[in-house]
C-alpha cells in the first residue's frame, strides 16, 4: 500500500437514506455543511444518501422502483406509443 496517499481526517458522519429514512452512524473524510443529532446526543455532519443497502433491491429482495427526477415519466412521454 502507498504510503501518503490516504487523508488523516476521518470523523464520525451520520449517513441518511432518503428513501426510507434509515440512518447510520459511520467515519468519514466527506464534507457536508449539514449537521443532525444523533442517539446519543451529540451533533455529528449529515451526509444524504438516495440509496443504501437498505433500500437498493440486490439487498433487500424486493423490486422497488426509484424514480429520481422524474426520468420514467421522461421515457413514457418519450417513447409512448401514438395513437
Amino acid at each position: 500500500m502507498k504510503q501518503g496517499i490516504h487523508p488523516e481526517s476521518y470523523r464520525f458522519v451520520v449517513f441518511k437514506d432518503m428513501s426510507n429514512g434509515y440512518s447510520f452512524l459511520s467515519r468519514s473524510t466527506a464534507p457536508s455543511k449539514e449537521t443532525v443529532k444523533w442517539e446519543d446526543g451529540n451533533e455529528y455532519p449529515l451526509i444524504k444518501l438516495e440509496i443504501s443497502n437498505t433500500s437498493h433491491p440486490f439487498y433487500t429482495g424486493k423490486n422497488v422502483l426509484v424514480d429520481t427526477a422524474g426520468r420514467i415519466d421522461k421515457f413514457n412521454k418519450r417513447y409512448a406509443k401514438k395513437a
